[in-house]
């Protein structure tokens, strides 16, 4: 009998996010390997097909949609062999005998401070480890390491993740890195060329950035190079709550800088095909898949040398890391990665080995089986 898996998540396809990319790549990889999976997430109704159940709790006020999100949650439990969350503070009471396990892909600790401006909004995510000035961030941090400590097992993306989370006392035999990865790119279906015309680009250098428009993700030092490097545009692809501020710093420079706000992964990938490359400027990163779909089309990637970026990028072989925060550094990386783009484009798939699904799935699939009754 396939051992049944209730994934417990915050967001899920075709929400965009981290955790909704690796969900849409690892569930049909487990449920293959033999799993049965059932879904449980925040987020509108929606029709899409899939070939396990979703169940997805409307947004409403925090007290109403966590008391929804609890109420379904027990049904999972009750139902689930194992539970394998993916992110903190979600209401799974009860059944705490079902194995339990949970993936870490940052610190929700430090982004919530961040947002509800606990903290300097420049204190950066590593600083904020050793940080004990406010008695609100002492509180998070303490209620997220005691969630995560509880856990049978805790799955991470990166080596710069576990020795995060081995710091905030996780048993270090709790903690596994498991790299993201992407299912294989289907070949292209028309080149750079035709996808730039289509798009009505001319010859300028064109870089693509993706994020969920967020203060640390770096965006406004990107659109502060922009003014330095007249004959460069920037696509700006996401959303978030830093956007009005964003286009604000951007107006001046007109149609350099183009906000296309939430696109579909389809539409991603052929901006990301069409740029000369991706720019991901960002002050923290625990494994980027944005950088992954990005080498795995053969742009290559300039990125902030922080978090789990080094783990992806190798520098001067396939993109650039830069210093953060360096606005000088990071103009100089652009015009040397706009100038190197061939030498770049050549060597994408340098390393990507380690990125590989099936090794992704094998590895999730034995480490969710040696929890099992």
């Amino acid at each position: 009998m396939a051992p049944k898996l209730f994934v417990a998540s915050g967001i899920f396809p075709p929400e965009l996010g981290g955790p909704a990319t690796y969900l849409a790549a690892v569930l049909p990889a487990l449920l293959a390997l033999g799993w049965e999976p059932r879904v449980l997430t925040y987020g509108p109704p929606h029709s899409q097909d899939s070939p396990y159940p979703v169940t997805r709790i409307a947004r409403a006020p925090y007290p109403l949609r966590m008391t929804r999100y609890a109420f379904e949650a027990r049904k999972h439990l009750a139902w689930a062999d194992l539970v394998y969350a993916h992110t903190i503070d979600l209401p799974l009471w009860g059944f705490r005998d079902r194995p339990r396990v949970i993936k870490i892909v940052g610190d929700q600790a430090w982004e919530r401070c961040i947002r509800r401006r606990w903290i300097p909004s420049d204190l950066s995510i590593d600083e904020f480890q050793t940080y004990d000035g406010d008695w609100r961030a002492r509180w998070q941090k303490r209620s997220r390491s005691a969630q995560v400590a509880a856990m049978n097992a805790v799955i991470v993306p990166s080596q710069y993740l576990a020795r995060m989370v081995t710091a905030w006392g996780v048993e270090p035999t709790k903690v596994h890195v498991i790299y993201n990865a992407l299912p294989p790119a289907p070949p292209p279906a028309q080149t750079r060329e035709a996808l730039r015309a289509q798009l009505q680009w001319d010859d300028r250098p064109t870089l693509i950035t993706v994020a969920r428009l967020q203060p640390w993700k770096g965006i406004d030092h990107l659109i502060a190079v922009m003014r330095r490097l007249p004959n460069a545009r920037l696509v700006v692809v996401g959303d978030g709550p830093d956007r009005a501020r964003l286009q604000s710093l951007a107006e001046p420079l007109g149609d350099r800088v183009k906000f296309t706000g939430r696109l579909k992964p389809a539409q991603v990938h052929r901006l990301m095909r069409a740029a000369d490359g991706l720019a991901l400027y960002s002050g923290y990163e625990g494994l980027s898949h944005t950088l992954l779909e990005s080498l795995r089309l053969g742009t290559p990637v300039l990125a902030s040398a922080v978090g789990g970026n080094p783990e992806i990028v190798r520098d001067g072989v396939n993109g650039l890391l830069v210093p953060y925060v360096d606005v000088a550094a990071l103009q100089r990386g652009i015009a040397e990665l706009i100038d190197r783009r061939a030498e770049f484009a050549a060597n994408s798939q340098a390393g990507l080995g380690r990125f590989r699904l099936e090794t992704m799935a094998r590895k999730t699939d034995q480490l969710l089986r040696s929890l099992l009754p």
